[in-house]
């Protein structure tokens, strides 16, 4: 696998496009994590804030373990925010909770995509742990219907990273708003500074979709070329 140039031709946008996001990542937090809001609101305070604006006094916010372990549970309705996130006031925190924040919004407005998301939630799991089974097995096999199911298994995980996509969007789309409406950061260098920190997580997603697609047609490819020959 690793020495075909079909491999590498259909999995390398998303590898580029992992390191970069990556490099956006690294860059933009440390930068903007120096640089404190305009009242030291902090990513818990911040986060508090935003929910109660909306109405969604319920949602609990935590502190978890982890760097940039920050998520929204809508099982349990708690926004979890890594340690560092949760105390401090720096634009990249405000920014990473009021990112979780607006995924609690969506689950309370059942936004559509997440609701999708959720529901494919079970489908990738299984085709996490059965698709390499099939497709090997129908491969080595010559079995391919066999080949065949496993690819369609894995492209549940495809589905997944693309209804990600815009439920992430929409979360940051929704993030700036609530940032500059409520007054937590003001003026046109920290908006800017907002919108570097969301957008370099975006790109993480970006690159994900790219690289799911890249290896799921490399796949289809391997298979359509082994079962010709065989015909």
């Amino acid at each position: 696998m690793l020495d075909d140039p079909i491999f590498w031709l259909l999995t390398a946008p998303g590898l580029l496009l992992g390191f970069y996001a990556q490099s956006l990542i690294k860059s933009n937090y440390l930068r903007y994590s120096q640089i404190a809001t305009l009242r030291g609101v902090s990513g818990a305070v911040a986060a508090r804030r935003l929910l109660d604006s909306q109405g969604l006094q319920n949602v609990v916010i935590e502190s978890t373990p982890g760097m940039l372990s920050d998520h929204y549970d809508p099982r349990t309705k708690s926004l979890r925010l890594s340690q560092e996130v949760y105390h401090t006031p720096s634009l990249a925190a405000v920014g990473i909770a009021a990112h979780e924040t607006g995924h609690a919004l969506q689950d309370a407005q059942d936004y559509f995509p997440m609701q999708v998301r959720s529901f494919i939630v079970p489908a990738v799991q299984l085709g996490t742990k059965i698709a390499p089974l099939l497709f090997f097995g129908g491969y080595i096999l010559n079995m391919p219907q066999v080949a065949w199911a496993g690819v369609l298994l894995f492209g549940t995980n495809t589905l997944f990273t693309l209804v990600t996509l815009p439920v992430e969007l929409d979360a940051s789309k929704r993030a700036r708003e609530l940032l500059v409406s409520q007054h937590i950061v003001e003026g046109e260098e920290q908006i800017t500074g907002i919108k570097k920190v969301l957008t370099a997580a975006a790109w993480t997603y970006v690159a994900s979709a790219v690289s799911a697609i890249g290896t799921l047609l490399y796949f289809a490819v391997i298979l359509l070329s082994r079962f010709r020959r065989h015909h």
